[in-house]
């Protein structure tokens, strides 16, 4: 928990800006910064926010409110993204977090992969924070952003068919098959995905979800060492999109693990085929590291990516994990 006042300072500083910038690149400093904070490096969140604020914009106008009459017409319009933070900054107020979350998660969960998954990335970061410690005002309003922004980017995928799977979640990312043209954007990308392997799909206890969805965190992690020249970049989100459902499932009830459970493999998955390389790269890092070492050598180079990535590979905790982390490290070009 932190008791600096830092994490409650960055954020009341960040959310005068936006989601995204330029219309589709997101704003990736709230999740960022909760990470240093969570590692101990509080002392460096106001400096890192100096160096990424060139890429901040100012909080987008309303459209108009948001009603429990129309708010499914509003679902996935990211012009509305401002008239949707301020639906939960206003739920939030008259309702405990828990209960809004356990509202609007399975709302929620079929639209994951819009703005290439980091709503959901940015909901874990909060819903971290909150489960950690107090409900402070600053913490309450990065959960009405996260949810906010993914209500905006609301994007189901449809069409898509289960494939001949694996029984471990390494081997069923292994099955994944690359789509065939791999240029333009995510969106673009995630619309020529038509088949994945299936995987875990007979889980229907909520302690097996669990499990597995730690499991798919790992591999996923694990793979990025070996996988992630394919691109060093989105090929995060094949690990981190997951361990932010991970993150959340304790703040849910446990009637929405297993659905969580699904939705996650399909976003790690589609990743996977959307930026796998034609093959893997064998990875040795050039020494032993403490995830502590680990962490500052991820600041010091400064990537938001790079820092998510870290955190995940902290988070699952093996020697492994770190290397795709150093991996990372090494890939990524670092901001200037």
């Amino acid at each position: 928990m932190d008791t600096t006042g830092i994490l409650d300072e960055a954020l009341q500083r960040l959310h005068t800006s936006g989601p995204e910038r330029l219309g589709r690149l997101t704003n990736h400093a709230p999740m960022a910064v909760e990470a240093l904070v969570v590692h101990g490096q509080a002392r460096s969140v106001h400096r890192w926010l100096d160096r990424y604020a060139r890429k901040l914009e100012e909080f987008p106008p309303g459209v108009a409110p948001i009603t429990s009459a129309d708010w499914r017409s509003a679902l996935g319009d990211p012009r509305r993204a401002a008239d949707w933070i301020g639906w939960f900054d206003h739920a939030l107020a008259e309702r405990p977090w828990r209960e809004v979350l356990a509202l609007w998660w399975p709302r929620l969960l079929p639209g994951l992969y819009g703005g290439s998954t980091h709503p959901v990335i940015r909901v874990g970061h909060a819903v971290r924070t909150l489960l950690a410690g107090d409900s402070t005002e600053p913490r309450l309003a990065e959960l009405a952003h996260g949810l906010g922004y993914w209500a905006a980017r609301h994007r189901p995928v449809s069409g898509v068919a289960g494939l001949p799977g694996a029984d471990s979640a390494a081997s069923a990312l292994d099955a994944v098959t690359p789509i065939a043209l791999r240029d333009g954007g995510f969106p673009d990308r995630l619309a020529r995905v038509t088949g994945l392997p299936v995987w875990a799909d007979t889980v229907t206890d909520p302690d097996e979800a669990h499990r597995r969805l730690a499991e798919l965190v790992r591999a996923a992690t694990h793979r990025y060492a070996t996988h992630g020249h394919g691109e060093e970049t989105m090929l995060v989100h094949a690990a981190t999109a997951p361990n932010a459902v991970l993150r959340t499932l304790p703040a849910l009830p446990r009637s929405l693990w297993v659905p969580s459970l699904g939705a996650a493999w399909t976003a790690s998955a589609a990743v996977t085929a959307m930026y796998a390389p034609d093959g893997p790269v064998a990875y040795t890092p050039s020494g032993t590291f403490t995830p502590e070492e680990v962490f500052e050598l991820a600041l010091a180079h400064g990537d938001e990516h790079v820092i998510k990535l870290t955190d995940t590979a902290i988070d699952t905790g093996d020697e492994a994990a770190l290397a795709a982390a150093l991996r990372s490290i090494e890939l990524s070009e670092p901001p200037r």
